[in-house]
């Protein structure tokens, strides 16, 4: 979002999105009746704009669509306006509070069962749980929520002390109560969004399986990032219903949810703003379409086209268009900066220096085994790993290895066999506990968070490592944190990433998202490091940078690697393991390998040959 760019060049400049919102919703009923807005219209389409902050929160920055938002909308829609009619209370506030609480209540309950699944099944379950809601309002609780006629007769009201009141039934006196709550709802939403828990919600959107192995509680960001929409939703679905002094059976309706995805796309998701600048074009354009003599009978078709129109035109909705155009023209003059080069005074194929193995076991496997179905990948491997050696796991393709890592980081569960990490079972820890402990897997395929800058993809595992798999710090800025950022600068400055902080991930040389692959690992700040292949396709003065990165790093992490370079292992390993057809066949120092007759024949060839 374009404030967001200009509210990170100094202190003022953070609050110009909240300044920018005070201002445009001042001056919005009236701009708006130049066009032919209502004061209704004006009231719908902010209340619209609180249901997308929620939304865009678990779709535009988590990644998560739901279809099912509507029975959150309906859900505290109907129970403040129950609790009015019923006289339960007679304070709308006190309603509106009660209502969003059981919103969100729905929420925790929904997200938890909905989130065992993911992608498009996740997506079907919410719509699943919307459309049960809808079935419930119509038929079992229509007692208490009307049926097919809704609730109607919700008493007036009013918000103030003394003479200094508004009434929620006025259009006009309502619109400065939503506008009060809109405001809110963005400061709280913008918060979040900059908080360290935003960055972890944008790196699940971004590739929600590597910020697990980083060591995040994944599972728990997703359902507070639901349970985040299902409150607003509860907000906006109790505003619509104090409004209007009636709660319609159309809040549980699946066009509704749909009519938030639309709106959201249509505005820009990602950008907290588009929602609202959504419903301002759908809200407005549906009424004043209708009104046209030729358009109105086909009036849906032509939404429908403009709609196509601007998601064509607008590759981010657009606010999200707006924005890249923004960059395109102002530039940042950082993020295409190209970095200097990593001197390498010459190719390094000397062998590192090794000092005899003397201290204890930091990682051991015991007859490790992996099968799928009849398919045996990995059988009965066991192997120890002194702290502060260079283990190598070598063998041809199909040996194993790659699956036998695996099973060390966690990323998935062993058939048979045992896993110890600094004298503790981690069988079935999983790579998230596996991680937090200190044992971290790099990837043989990038596996980076591509729209994020270099800088912003190494915070994510410098904020597991400082606040643990789950942090819900929503109210503080990440960037203020002076911990973190030296732990991102110091791991940054290890894999000569630094001169290219503020480039996005996606624009990185092959050789520098590899060094930035290591660089992820690193910010966690491991023991114990597994690198799978990490000079795989480089081409040599590549290879040669990292080989030195490598006997740097080494100096205070053990490290165990998966390589098919011989070159890098001979140069690098204390001791090698061998695998063979998923069974360990040889171990030891480079030396005894080199010379073991069984190895020759199933991986080295001639002791010459790489």
């Amino acid at each position: 979002m374009i404030v967001e760019k200009l509210s990170a060049r100094g202190p003022l400049g953070r609050w110009l999105p909240e300044a920018a919102a005070v201002v445009g919703l001042l001056i919005f009923p009236s701009v708006f009746a130049l066009i032919g807005g209502t004061a209704d219209m004006a009231d719908r389409i902010l209340i619209w704009g609180i249901f997308g902050l929620g939304f865009d929160i678990l779709f535009g920055f988590t990644g998560l669509l739901s279809f099912g938002q509507a029975a959150f909308f309906g859900s505290g829609g109907f129970m403040t306006a129950y609790l009015l009619i019923a006289g339960v209370t007679d304070n709308a506030m006190v309603a509106l509070l009660i209502g969003t609480a059981f919103a969100a209540i729905l929420g925790v309950i929904i997200g938890a069962l909905s989130l065992r699944r993911s992608g498009i099944y996740f997506a079907m379950l919410t719509l699943a749980f919307g459309e049960m809601f809808y079935f419930l309002d119509i038929s079992p609780l229509k007692e208490y929520t009307g049926g097919e006629n809704g609730l109607s007769g919700v008493p007036a009201t009013h918000v103030g002390i003394g003479k200094w009141f508004v009434e929620l039934h006025t259009p006009e006196g309502m619109y400065w109560v939503i506008a009060i709550l809109f405001l809110i709802g963005f400061w709280l939403a913008r918060r979040i969004v900059n908080s360290s828990f935003g960055a972890v919600l944008l790196s699940i959107r971004e590739n929600g399986e590597r910020a697990r192995t980083l060591g995040h509680d994944i599972q728990k960001y997703k359902l507070a990032a639901f349970v985040i929409a299902a409150t607003y939703a509860g907000v906006a679905g109790s505003l619509f219903g104090l409004f209007q002094g009636y709660m319609p059976p159309d809040g549980f309706y699946l066009e509704t949810s749909g009519q938030l995805v639309v709106q959201t796309i249509m505005g820009g998701a990602g950008t907290l703003v588009g929602p609202t600048v959504g419903a301002l074009v759908w809200i407005y354009l549906r009424t004043a379409l209708q009104q046209l003599p030729l358009v109105g009978p086909v009036w849906k078709m032509v939404l429908g086209i403009i709609f196509v129109l601007i998601v064509t035109l607008f590759r981010r909705g657009i606010c999200g268009g707006i924005a890249i155009l923004w960059e395109r023209l102002v530039g940042s003059g950082v993020a295409g900066a190209t970095a200097p080069a990593v001197a390498v005074a010459a190719t390094d194929k000397s062998p590192r220096t090794r000092a005899p193995l003397t201290g204890k076991v930091i990682l051991e496997a015991k007859d490790l085994t992996k099968r799928y179905g009849g398919l045996t990948a990995v059988d009965k491997v066991s192997f120890q790993v002194v702290e502060g050696e260079i283990r190598a796991l070598i063998g041809p393709n199909g040996a194993g290895k790659t699956t036998f890592f695996n099973m060390l980081a966690g990323a998935i569960p062993p058939t048979g066999g045992e896993m110890f990490f600094r004298g503790e079972r981690i069988t079935s820890a999983g790579s998230t506990a596996i991680c937090q402990r200190g044992l971290v897997k790099s990837f043989q395929i990038n596996q980076l968070f591509p729209s994020l800058t270099v800088w912003d993809n190494v915070r994510i595992p410098a904020i597991a490592r400082t606040y643990g798999k789950f942090h819900p710090s929503m109210l503080r800025d990440v960037g203020n944190s002076e911990e973190l950022n030296a732990l991102i600068a110091q791991s940054l400055a290890a894999v000569h990433l630094s001169d290219r902080a503020h480039a996005p991930a996606r624009e990185l040389a092959y050789g520098e998202k590899r060094r930035l692959e290591i660089g992820l690992a690193l910010a966690t700040k491991p023991s114990t490091l597994l690198l799978d292949e990490p000079t795989a396709g480089m081409s040599p003065s590549e290879r040669q940078d990292t080989i030195r990165l490598l006997k740097s790093v080494a100096a205070g992490v053990t490290i165990v690697i998966v390589e098919h370079d011989m070159d890098v292992v001979f140069g690098l390993a204390d001791r090698i393991t061998v695998l063979f057809n998923g069974r360990k066949i040889a171990e030891g120092p480079p030396d005894a390998i080199k010379a073991n007759p069984e190895v020759r024949a199933a991986y080295l060839g001639n002791p010459v040959q790489k």
